[in-house]
């Protein structure tokens, strides 16, 4: 029996795993990683940049280890840091199949990934969730201001540790409303510039 601590990012790592990073020669890297550890708390900056998240993945499994992957959305903000180990989120009435609230109740493991195209970042974080049904003023508390959703309850996931991945293979996309923003800024400059090319060109005639 080994007497090894566990490294944080055993969580992904199984025997299973590294025996198949030594097999094709990434498990010398991947020890030097876990020997330095995964992060296992919510810093200053997984706080900012959650805080601008408007779309995150939630999976969760059955007992048997079915795995299911559900979106999650709202305004920045929705998804809240309550301490350096808590996130939750108010789980907005949606259609009703219950698919994860099943899963949690019988296995609590969970894992979020979240992506954000524009910058091309990647953050993955391990832990474990569970539903709150009977906390009326936690989901109040939780709910996005002026959001058009019913919060029916609350999800709370523990986080266990996290990770990043590099920019490889991420493509670049934008959200709908930023794109929007930056043609009205841009229209609004091309206006701009031709009321000056008009005045100039009126002085130039008016000197001629």
């Amino acid at each position: 029996m080994s007497d090894r601590r566990p490294y944080s990012s055993d969580v992904a790592f199984s025997p299973s795993v590294k025996s198949i990073q030594s097999r094709k020669g990434s498990r010398e890297d991947y020890a030097h990683q876990e020997q330095r550890g995964w992060r296992i708390e919510i810093d200053e900056n997984l706080k900012a940049f959650l805080g601008e998240i408007t779309s995150f993945y939630l999976a969760t499994a059955s007992a048997d280890g079915q795995p299911y992957i559900q979106h999650r959305g709202g305004p920045k903000g929705f998804l809240s840091v309550l301490d350096k180990q808590t996130l939750a989120f108010a789980d907005f009435a949606g259609n009703r199949q219950y698919i994860t609230q099943g899963n949690l109740t019988e296995n609590p493991k969970a894992y979020i990934f979240v992506m954000d195209y524009a910058h091309r970042r990647r953050v993955k974080i391990w832990g474990e969730a569970r539903i709150v049904e009977d906390d009326a003023a936690l989901t109040q508390s939780l709910m996005p201001k002026a959001y058009r959703a019913r919060g029916e309850q609350v999800i709370l996931f523990t986080v266990k540790a996290w990770d990043t991945n590099c920019a490889q293979h991420i493509p670049q996309k934008f959200d709908a409303a930023d794109v929007a923003a930056a043609l009205t800024a841009r229209d609004a400059r091309i206006a701009e510039l031709e009321a000056e090319i008009a005045a100039l060109k009126g002085e130039t005639a008016i000197g001629v």
